[in-house]
């Protein structure tokens, strides 16, 4: 008969065996010890994920006000992706004696394995109470084999958030600058983070592409350039150009309305809209980096599935009645809207930019 024995039997085993022997005791380390910690954060490749947000201790103190422990880094992209008017909180967690490295200004940076990303969506002014409420947190852990999710529930105490995989709608309501809007904000499931998440079937975060943090950001000490602060830390090689083709934060007019599209493009549609992603079939390639090109963006392009004969072009110039993005940035019929998933409401202020947009466009399409 097959016998096995755990690791802890193993262990008893074998170090028996070097005292009889009276070989030299060396260190023996346990390959994966959930209880190991690094810089205070604790990570366990074989028992990610962990069932309480606690567990890791990313943060210390009060978890709810989210102030990093030592290796947690916070980040903030230029442009934000749209999840229903919530806000997010981001941090990095690089490894003790780790470091992150620079590939292309539009390429996620090489993380290096044990790397945690960590994104927290809150509202400021959730309803009846007025109050701040912290809604989920997300976290992506880089392993040997690629990274994994984990998607935390807060509780209504604002004291922990607990592990839920499988997908659920919280009913909400907030005040949206002056506007009281409801929803049922939707918490993914593993399945539905992979339609975003994901290159060539594998599992991939969105944001931290120096394209998209070369931007100043306060630590605490005045604002500072976050690639260079990253370097500073030593947590970035110091391997990074000078000159980033970066995005812009799409919400700034001061910003030119091209610049300000590519921008929102980039972020709220691009994980999908590019080579080896969920939606690569389309004409559409919506990087940054790309749509330097105004067919890339679709403009003057003939849409690939009938939606409603008005509809010509995906961009059609001076007409948005006639343009298949702002139809479906304007819906919110599961069958017609765009993005896919992440919003459940308009994003007002991102159709607008599109709608300018599209009406400074001039000629036709021959």
């Amino acid at each position: 008969m097959l016998m096995t024995f755990s690791r802890h039997t193993i262990f008893f085993f074998v170090t028996l065996g070097l005292l009889i022997c009276g070989c030299k005791e060396e260190e023996i380390k346990p390959v994966d010890d959930p209880t190991t910690s690094t810089n205070g954060v604790v990570l366990s490749e074989s028992h990610f994920p962990f069932q309480k947000l606690s567990d890791y201790q990313f943060f210390t103190g009060v978890l709810s006000e989210q102030t990093p422990n030592e290796g947690v880094y916070p980040y903030k992209t230029a442009s934000k992706l749209f999840t229903d008017y919530a806000k997010k909180k981001r941090f990095v967690y690089i490894p003790d004696g780790e470091q992150m490295n620079y590939v292309a200004d539009d390429e996620l940076l090489d993380m290096p394995v044990g790397t945690a990303l960590i994104k927290t969506f809150y509202y400021d002014q959730m309803l009846p109470q007025n109050e701040s409420k912290i809604l989920e947190t997300r976290v992506m852990l880089k392993t040997q084999s690629g990274w994994e999710f984990a998607e935390y529930v807060w509780n209504e105490d604002q004291d922990e958030a607990v592990l839920e995989m499988d997908g659920m709608d919280i009913p909400i309501s907030w005040d949206q600058e002056g506007t009281n809007m409801n929803t049922d904000y939707r918490i993914p499931s593993e399945t539905e983070c992979m339609i975003c998440h994901k290159f060539q079937d594998d599992p991939i975060p969105i944001g931290l592409k120096p394209q998209n943090i070369d931007h100043d950001l306060d630590f605490g000490g005045g604002p500072v350039n976050q690639l260079q602060h990253f370097i500073s830390e030593g947590i970035l090689s110091d391997n990074v150009p000078g000159n980033i083709n970066a995005v812009v934060d799409y919400s700034d007019v001061n910003q030119p309305l091209e610049e300000r599209v590519r921008s929102y493009l980039d972020i709220n549609c691009a994980h999908c809209h590019r080579e080896g992603s969920h939606c690569s079939y389309r004409p559409l390639r919506l990087s940054y980096s790309e749509t330097d090109i105004p067919s890339n963006m679709g403009v003057c392009v003939e849409p690939d599935e009938f939606l409603n004969s008005a509809l010509t072009y995906i961009i059609t110039p001076s007409n948005t009645e006639r343009s298949v993005m702002h139809y479906r940035l304007s819906s919110t019929d599961q069958n017609e809207m765009m993005p896919l998933l992440g919003r459940s409401v308009v994003h007002n202020e991102g159709l607008q930019l599109i709608e300018d947009y599209i009406n400074s466009l001039t000629g036709t399409c021959e």
